[in-house]
């Protein structure tokens, strides 16, 4: 499943048209927005090598140093620029292609803030299928860093710095404590399994049953918590009871949390999650008030390795899931 490409279109405001009756009426049209066209690649550049040009040249065409643009050009469209950027010619994780555009965009206050609004949209919203923390983070660094900005504007950036810097791919995620509807209360650290996956969800969330039924659809997680993590030597060490045990536990472990504290609607909702998941609250809301985990776009997929490093982040693509594990798997 993929996130909706969500794109919405900016409204043009028009002008009233003023002036006496006596004079003939003036047009109320704006002229048309300027429109920003990436740098075409020279044809003396080999194929094997365009794309990394376009990543180093794709805005040479645009004059940070000229903040009319901003009240001429065109948003949505520099949105969709941005966008086909990230997607096509810089990799998840190479953050020197962010900070080299944030430097550019650097020359004013005014093309500061709107190449990081740019950047909120494509790199940030919960509905962008380009949503991607680690190429976020040095938008926000250089907005915390920024001299444009006083120490009351970059309050809100500041934090959301804090945020995104917490539970990074490849890094130990937070711990917390959870409760399950016999009242007893775990550490997450304390779940044994190969993969973990953190379902955080809300009931009455239609995103949620989406999510919930696309990995409870899914051959390959369904496998993976039934059969265990040694599935191919079954046959031959049935007879050990450690491997037995590791067959028993499974590999994939599904944590469903519940973050909120209306737990008569949590109660109500238990049904829904399968039996085999731990089903979960926040006793205490710890998660949502110490900031734990971003919970301002639920439902939220974590995937975490045996050490509960991260292996994905705040997805709601189970696709995602499924391609992470079959390329850990391989890779190991």
């Amino acid at each position: 499943m993929k996130r909706i490409l969500w794109i919405a279109l900016a409204a043009l405001l028009v002008a009233a048209c003023g002036g006496k009756k006596s004079r003939p009426a003036q047009s109320s049209a704006r002229p048309a927005p300027r429109t920003f066209r990436a740098v075409t690649v020279p044809s003396t550049v080999p194929p094997e090598e365009r794309r990394a040009y376009l990543r180093d040249h794709y805005w040479d065409n645009f004059d940070f140093r000229d903040t009319t643009l901003l009240a001429e050009v065109d948003t949505v469209a520099m949105v969709r620029a941005l966008f086909a950027y990230v997607a096509n010619f810089v990799a998840p994780d190479d953050r020197a292609a962010i900070d080299t555009l944030m430097r550019r965009a650097s020359a004013s206050k005014p093309m500061t803030e709107y190449f990081a609004m740019l950047a909120e949209r494509v790199l940030h919203d919960p509905n962008s299928p380009a949503r991607n923390d680690e190429l976020y983070i040095p938008v926000l660094e250089a907005l915390v860093s920024s001299p444009w900005l006083d120490r009351w504007e970059r309050i809100a950036p500041q934090h959301d710095l804090r945020m995104a810097s917490q539970n990074r791919i490849g890094r130990p995620a937070n711990d917390f404590r959870y409760t399950t509807a016999d009242g007893a209360t775990r550490r997450m650290y304390d779940i044994r399994a190969e993969y973990l996956l953190l379902f955080i969800n809300n009931p009455g969330c239609n995103m949620c049953k989406t999510v919930r039924e696309a990995i409870s659809a899914s051959p390959m997680l369904n496998e993976l918590i039934e059969r265990g993590m040694c599935k191919q030597l079954r046959e031959q060490i049935s007879g050990s009871p450690m491997l037995s045990e590791m067959i028993e536990r499974g590999r994939l472990k599904i944590l469903a949390l519940y973050p909120d504290e209306d737990l008569t609607e949590w109660q109500e909702y238990r049904p829904q999650i399968p039996a085999r998941w731990i089903n979960a609250y926040d006793k205490g809301c710890v998660v949502r008030d110490r900031e734990l985990y971003d919970l301002k776009a639920i439902p939220a997929l974590y995937l975490l390795d045996r050490d509960k490093r991260v292996m994905v982040k705040d997805a709601v693509d189970v696709g995602l899931i499924e391609w992470a594990i079959d390329h850990d798997d391989r890779k190991n």
